[in-house]
């Protein structure tokens, strides 16, 4: 196979396995699964017990003074390790402790709930649930959540606190379809369709530039090195380069389309607005974080960063990861 052609085929591999793994994490396999996992109580102690740091100076945070900073901010990030047991749970605690937070403040204008790992047009079927007109099963089943690592337990207690309380659940991200076209076509093709259809995305005013894109291609070099046997280092070829950018468009539609549901659900649902995402999108202040202050730039955001290693000072390579930076071990420690 041609060098060029090798190279698209790669690209477009590693492309649809950051789709698999970030934005359609949730989709699963046809088994039904009637008894979604829970967080254990003791999972959910462990939660709490954490270590936290400031990301600017790295001193100690204690679990009152983090809850009380997402409760006074407009929007909270929440960056997560996809499927990560014990850093879901906190996720979950963090979220049920904000809606304790402000009981009575102003019920129009409470917390709200946004998950990257729900899509526009999945909307309609996620208020069916939460308005009760549907029962668990149906939105499973509705949404190709019936697989468990689909709809991890700790998504799972976040959605069913907000439904406890009445609050809303954003689904926040872009369908898969305009993902791609993003990807293989252009932000053209994307503004040339229909009213309906470009309700479910928003393009982009502007690609970043600086560290998230550097960082962005950074991990898609090594994923491309990694899948050919670690190939010797070498820079990044201007070929692979280019097709680069098609992924990067792609990333850069989920940034602006959750950061523009965010900035709404601000506007028009209440706040903090609590924003579940992958954290690569705002670790750093991400593409997410910049496309919120480009829509909304007076929105207070708290980035919480939720690393998957162990550690009981902030690591220099943290600083600055979020305002607060989060340990919470390897997957399978807790």
């Amino acid at each position: 196979m041609p060098r060029t052609l090798l190279i698209a085929a790669l690209l477009a591999a590693l492309f649809q396995a950051c789709l698999a793994g970030c934005a359609s994490s949730r989709r699963g396999d046809a088994t039904p699964n009637p008894a979604p996992e829970s967080i254990s109580a003791a999972l959910a102690a462990r939660a709490r017990t954490v270590s936290i740091f400031r990301g600017t100076d790295g001193a100690p945070v204690s679990w009152e003074a983090l809850v009380a900073s997402a409760a006074g901010a407009d929007a909270v990030m929440i960056g997560e390790n996809h499927g990560h047991p014990l850093g879901l749970a906190f996720a979950a605690e963090v979220w049920a402790d904000i809606l304790e937070s402000r009981p009575g403040t102003n019920v129009e204008r409470g917390p709200v709930l946004s998950m990257e790992f729900f899509n526009r047009d999945e909307q309609s079927r996620l208020d069916d649930y939460l308005t009760g007109l549907w029962d668990e099963a149906a939105l499973l089943k509705a949404t190709g959540r019936t697989n468990p690592s689909a709809y991890p337990a700790g998504h799972r207690a976040m959605i069913e606190s907000a439904k406890a309380a009445g609050r809303p659940v954003i689904a926040a991200n872009a369908p898969r379809t305009y993902v791609r076209a993003a990807s293989r076509e252009s932000y053209e093709r994307l503004a040339g369709l229909t009213e309906d259809q470009r309700r479910m995305f928003r393009i982009p005013d502007e690609l970043p530039t600086g560290k998230y894109r550097d960082d962005f291609d950074a991990i898609m070099w090594e994923m491309s090195r990694s899948s050919r046997g670690g190939a010797p280092e070498q820079p990044i070829p201007d070929d692979f380069r280019r097709r680069l950018d098609s992924s990067f468009r792609a990333q850069s539609l989920w940034d602006w389309t959750m950061a523009e549901s965010v900035a709404r659900a601000i506007d028009q649902r209440g706040v903090p607005v609590v924003h579940v995402v992958g954290r690569f999108h705002s670790d750093f202040a991400g593409g997410l974080i910049q496309a919120l202050h480009r829509l909304r730039p007076h929105t207070a955001v708290l980035n919480i960063s939720v690393v998957n290693a162990r550690s009981d000072t902030l690591r220099p390579e943290d600083a600055g990861r979020g305002d607060f930076v989060v340990y919470v071990g390897k997957s399978g420690e807790e």
